[in-house]
C-alpha cells in the first residue's frame, strides 16, 4: 500500500504541484512571521547590550514612562566620586536627548516615525563586558559646536558624506533664556565623522547625532554641567554585580546603580513589549492564511480522492482494508505536507525580507540585521505543514473508506446528501452560537466584550463556511439562469457544472469569502474611524490654526514665543503631554495654562475652571467614571521627579483637544520632571489676510513643525489610520492570493476530472472558444459567490466592530459602498484571470484521447 500510494503520488506530478500551493503559502506566512519576530527580538537585544556600560548610574525618574529623558540629571561632580570607587576602570558621563532630527539633502526628515531621533554627546566608552558599541568608522570625533557625528544608516539615507554641512533640528533643545535667537533652532554643523557598529548591527531605524560634551550640555541641558546618566567601566576581574554594589555605596539619595545586563534587559523588554503587537498581528494573519489554505487543501484532496475512486476501489477489491486505504491517502498528505513545509520555509525567508522592507517604510529599519533562524521556526513550519495537511485530508480519506468497491467501479461517487445536511446543521448551530456570543459582546456588561465580539465573528464565519454548500444553492441557481439567458447553451453548462458539486464550489468560494470578509471589515473600520475623526475635529476644533510636530514629539517653546509676536495673532494656547505611572500602569497626562481653559471651550460638568490650579487637576468624564473619581478626590502619580499627589478640581466632558484624560497646569507639568517642550499650539487670530503665510514663515526652516487649519489638522489625524489600513490590506493580500490560487486549482483539477466529458463536448461541436468561455464562467460563479458572501459578512462584522468600540470615541459608522463595489468588480476580474490556465489546458486537450480517458 505504501508503494502504491507513492507511485500514485509521483504518477500525477501536475496534481502534486498544484496540491502543494496552499501548504507552501500557509507555511511561508507562519515561517516568515516567526523569522521576522525573532530577528526583531534579537536586534533589540543586541542593540541594547551594546549601548550600556558595565554599570549604569542614573537618577531615579531619569526617564519618562515613554522612555524619553526627563529633566532630572546627575551633577558632574558625581563623576569624580565614582572614579574613586574600587574596581572602576573609567567613568563616562552621557547626555541623551530625543527629538534631534536630521534633515536630508532634499529637505526631508530622515526618520523619527516610530524609532526615536536621538541626540547627545559623543563618547568612546566601551559597552558592558568590553563589547564595542558605536565607534567612528570614518572621519573623527566631534570637537566644538560646529561639528557632528552621524550613524552610518542616517548619513546614507540623508545623502551626507564627511565634510558636508548637515541640517539638524534639535526640536527639544533648551533655550538659554526666553526670547533667544530663533535661528539657533536650526543647526548646520559639519559632518566630521560617521559612526557604526564594527562587529555588525544597526540602530533599527533610529537616527543618532552626536556632538561634543560641552555642545550637548548647552543644547539639551541649558548649559548645566550635568549628565543624564553615567557609565562605569569595570576593571579586569571585577564583575558587573561587584562593581554595582561598590558604586551604590557612594551614591546620594535619588540616584541608583544597575548592572549593564539589567539595564539592557529592562530597555529591551520594555521596547519589545511595546512592539509585541507586531508579532501577534503577523501571527493572526498567518492563522487566517492557514484557514484559507485549509479550505483549499480539503477541496484538493476531495477532488483527488474522487478522481482516484476507481483505483481505490480496485485496491479494496484486491483485499486492502478501509484503514489501509485511508492511511494511504494520509501518507500522500504527509508527503505533500513535508514538501510544502520545505518549500514554505524557503518562501518564508523571502516573505520575512518583504515584511522587513514593509516595516522599514514606517520607520522600523532592520536592514542591517541578519535574519534569525531559530529552531522553533523549523519545528513550527513542519508541524503546521504536515499537521494541517493531514488534518485537511482526513475527511476526504474517511469518505473513501465508505465507498463500496462496486459503487466506485461504476464511477458512481456522488456524496450522500446526509453529509450536506449534517454540514448545514453544524453550520447553522455555529451561526446561532456566534450571534449569541456577538450579542453578549455588544450589548451586555460582561467583562472582555472585545473577546466575545471577536469570538462571535469567528463562529459566524466558520458557520457560514460550513453551511455554504447548501445556502449557496439559490445563488448558483440564479447564476445558471442568468448565464443561460446571456450565453445560451455554454452558460447553461457552466451553471450546471457549478451546481453539480456545490460542496466543491462553496469550499473554493469560502476561501475567497474569508479574505474579502476581513478586507471589507477593515475597509469599514478604517472609513468609520476617519469619519469619526472628521466629526470630532469639526465639533471640537477651537482656534484658527494648530501647530504640531509631524513626528508627534515636542518642540521648543520658542516657536510659540515667536508666533505670539506675529501680526494678527490674538492668543497662543500651549498644550503639553507626556506619561507618568499610576498604580504601576502607564498613564498619560496633559497640561495647559489655567487661563487658557476658557479658550479651549471645555464643557466642565462638575466643578469649574478654577479647578485647574497648582496641585489641582481636571479630569475627563469617561476616565473619571472608569476610575470612580469625583471633585475633591486625590490622584497620586509616580512622575520622573518623584511621587506627586493632585486633587481633582473638576470634571469635563471628553474632548479630543485634550490628548490625555488628566489635565495639569504647565507649572505642575514642569515640576513633575517633564521636558519644557510644547506638543501642540492652538493659535487664535483675527482672520486677517495672509495670516497663515505669516505663521508658516515662523516654521519655514523647521520641516518637522507644521501649521494647519481645520481641514489640514483633520487630514493629519486621518493619516495614521490610512497607514494602518494599508498594512492590513498588504497582509490580507496573501490570503486573497491563496484564495485565487484555490480557484485556479479547483478549475484545473476539475478539468482533469472531467477530461472525458470535455472530449465528448468537443466531439459534439463545442468549439475551443466556447469551452474556454464555459470554464471562465464557472470561475466567475465561484468568485462572485465568494465575493457576495464575503461582502455581506464583512459589512455585518464591520458594523458590529464599530458598535463595539462606540465608547472609545469612534461614534460614526461609515460603510464605503464605493470600495465594496470595487471588491465585487474585482471578484469578477479574479474569476476571469483564474480561469486562464485551466481553460487553456482544457481547450488544448486532444479530443480522441480525452474521449478514451477512463
Amino acid at each position: 500500500m505504501i508503494r502504491a500510494a507513492l507511485k500514485s503520488l509521483l504518477g500525477r506530478k501536475v496534481r502534486l504541484l498544484m496540491s502543494t500551493f496552499a501548504i507552501v503559502l500557509g507555511v511561508a506566512f507562519v515561517a516568515g512571521s516567526l523569522i521576522f519576530s525573532d530577528t526583531l527580538n534579537r536586534s533589540f537585544t543586541a542593540l541594547f547590550a551594546s549601548t550600556v556600560g558595565d554599570v549604569v548610574v542614573r537618577p531615579v525618574g531619569g526617564t519618562t514612562a515613554d522612555g524619553a529623558p526627563s529633566t532630572v540629571t546627575l551633577p558632574a561632580s558625581l563623576l569624580d566620586r565614582l572614579r574613586d570607587v574600587d574596581g572602576a576602570a573609567r567613568v563616562d558621563g552621557n547626555v541623551n536627548a530625543f527629538g534631534v532630527f536630521v534633515i536630508s539633502d532634499r529637505g526631508k526628515v530622515v526618520s523619527g516615525f516610530g524609532p526615536p531621533a536621538i541626540g547627545g554627546n559623543w563618547s568612546d566608552a566601551p559597552a558592558g563586558h568590553g563589547l564595542q558599541g558605536l565607534a567612528v568608522v570614518e572621519g573623527h570625533e566631534p570637537h566644538g559646536p560646529d561639528e557632528v557625528v552621524l550613524d552610518e544608516r542616517t548619513a546614507e539615507r540623508a545623502g551626507y558624506a564627511v565634510g558636508d554641512r548637515v541640517v539638524i533640528i534639535p526640536s527639544t533643545a533648551v533655550q538659554p533664556e526666553p526670547g533667544a535667537d530663533f535661528d539657533s533652532l536650526r543647526l548646520t554643523p559639519t559632518l566630521v565623522g560617521i559612526a557604526g557598529f564594527p562587529s555588525g548591527g544597526s540602530l533599527n531605524g533610529a537616527t543618532y547625532a552626536a556632538f561634543d560634551t560641552a555642545t550637548a550640555q548647552d543644547l539639551f541641558l541649558g548649559g548645566e554641567d550635568a549628565y543624564t546618566d553615567v557609565w562605569v567601566t569595570a576593571a579586569d576581574g571585577v564583575s558587573q554585580e561587584q562593581l554595582r554594589d561598590a558604586v551604590a555605596e557612594v551614591l546620594p539619595d535619588g540616584v541608583e546603580a544597575v548592572t549593564g545586563d539589567d539595564a539592557a534587559d529592562e530597555s529591551a523588554s520594555d521596547l519589545l513589549e511595546a512592539v509585541s503587537f507586531l508579532t501577534t498581528f503577523l501571527l493572526i494573519f498567518a492563522g487566517i492564511s492557514l484557514v484559507v489554505g485549509a479550505f483549499l487543501i480539503v477541496n484538493t484532496f476531495s477532488m483527488l480522492v474522487a478522481q482516484r475512486s476507481r483505483e481505490l476501489a480496485l485496491l479494496r477489491a484486491l483485499g486492502a482494508s478501509k484503514r489501509q486505504v485511508i492511511w494511504s491517502v494520509q501518507l500522500e498528505a504527509f508527503v505533500l505536507g513535508v514538501i510544502g513545509a520545505t518549500l514554505g520555509l524557503g518562501l518564508g525567508v523571502l516573505l520575512a525580507m518583504g515584511i522587513r522592507a514593509l516595516f522599514s517604510n514606517f520607520g522600523l529599519d532592520l536592514a542591517g540585521q541578519p535574519l534569525i533562524f531559530a529552531p522553533r521556526t523549523f519545528v513550527a513550519a513542519y508541524v503546521v505543514g504536515v499537521v494541517v495537511t493531514m488534518a485537511a485530508a482526513w475527511l476526504p480519506a474517511r469518505r473513501t473508506g465508505r465507498i463500496a468497491p462496486v459503487q466506485a467501479l461504476r464511477d458512481d461517487v456522488a456524496l450522500p446528501e446526509s453529509s450536506l445536511r449534517r454540514r448545514l446543521w453544524i453550520g447553522l448551530a455555529l451561526i446561532v452560537v456566534g450571534l449569541a456570543v456577538l450579542w453578549l459582546g455588544l450589548f451586555s456588561d460582561l467583562p472582555h466584550g472585545g473577546w466575545q465580539t471577536g469570538g462571535g465573528i469567528l463562529a459566524i464565519l466558520l458557520g457560514v463556511a460550513a453551511a455554504s454548500p447548501v445556502i449557496s444553492r439559490p445563488v448558483l441557481a440564479v447564476a445558471q439562469a442568468a448565464f443561460a439567458r446571456l450565453f445560451g447553451t455554454v452558460g447553461n453548462l457552466a451553471g450546471q457544472n457549478s451546481l453539480r458539486n456545490p460542496r466543491r464550489t462553496a469550499a473554493t468560494a469560502s476561501a475567497l469569502m474569508i479574505g474579502l470578509a476581513l478586507a471589507c471589515t477593515m475597509a469599514i473600520v478604517g472609513d468609520s474611524a476617519k469619519a469619526s475623526v472628521d466629526r470630532s475635529v469639526e465639533e471640537n476644533f477651537v482656534g484658527d490654526f494648530v501647530v504640531s510636530n509631524v513626528i508627534g514629539t515636542g518642540f521648543t517653546p520658542a516657536i510659540g514665543d515667536r508666533m505670539e509676536r506675529v501680526d494678527g495673532v490674538q492668543r497662543v494656547v500651549r498644550e503639553r503631554f507626556d506619561a507618568g505611572e499610576r498604580d504601576g500602569e502607564r498613564q498619560g497626562v496633559s497640561a495647559v495654562e489655567p487661563a487658557d481653559v476658557g479658550s479651549l471651550e471645555l464643557d466642565i460638568t462638575d466643578g469649574d475652571q478654577s479647578g485647574l490650579s497648582a496641585g489641582s487637576v481636571l479630569v475627563q468624564r469617561s476616565w473619571a467614571d472608569d476610575e470612580d473619581l469625583g471633585v475633591g478626590d486625590q490622584l497620586t502619580f509616580e512622575m520622573p521627579a518623584g511621587e506627586r499627589t493632585y486633587t481633582v478640581g473638576g470634571v469635563f466632558e471628553d474632548n479630543p483637544v485634550i490628548v490625555w484624560p488628566v489635565l495639569l497646569t504647565l507649572d505642575d507639568f514642569v515640576d513633575a520632571g517633564f521636558p519644557e517642550t510644547d506638543n501642540v499650539l492652538i493659535v487664535f487670530t483675527d482672520d486677517s489676510p495672509g495670516i497663515q503665510d505669516r505663521l508658516d514663515e515662523v516654521v519655514a526652516d523647521l520641516p518637522v513643525v507644521t501649521v494647519k487649519d481645520q481641514a489640514g489638522f483633520a487630514q493629519e489625524q486621518r493619516a495614521p489610520i490610512d497607514q494602518f489600513v494599508r498594512i492590513i490590506f498588504a497582509l490580507l493580500g496573501l490570503a486573497l492570493v491563496i484564495a485565487v490560487l484555490g480557484i485556479v486549482n479547483t478549475l484545473a483539477l476539475s478539468v482533469i476530472e472531467r477530461t472525458r466529458e470535455v472530449g465528448l463536448l468537443r466531439a459534439i461541436g463545442l468549439s475551443r472558444s466556447q469551452l474556454r468561455r464555459m470554464i471562465t464562467l464557472e470561475a466567475v460563479v465561484i468568485a462572485v459567490l465568494g465575493a457576495l458572501l464575503g461582502v455581506l459578512l464583512g459589512v455585518g462584522f464591520g458594523v458590529a466592530l464599530m458598535y463595539a468600540v462606540r465608547d472609545q470615541g469612534l461614534e460614526v459608522i461609515s460603510v464605503p459602498f464605493g470600495q465594496l463595489a470595487v471588491f465585487l468588480v474585482l471578484s469578477v476580474v479574479i474569476g476571469v484571470l483564474a480561469a486562464v490556465f485551466p481553460a487553456r489546458r482544457a481547450a488544448r486537450l486532444d479530443v480522441l484521447r480525452a474521449i478514451a480517458t477512463e
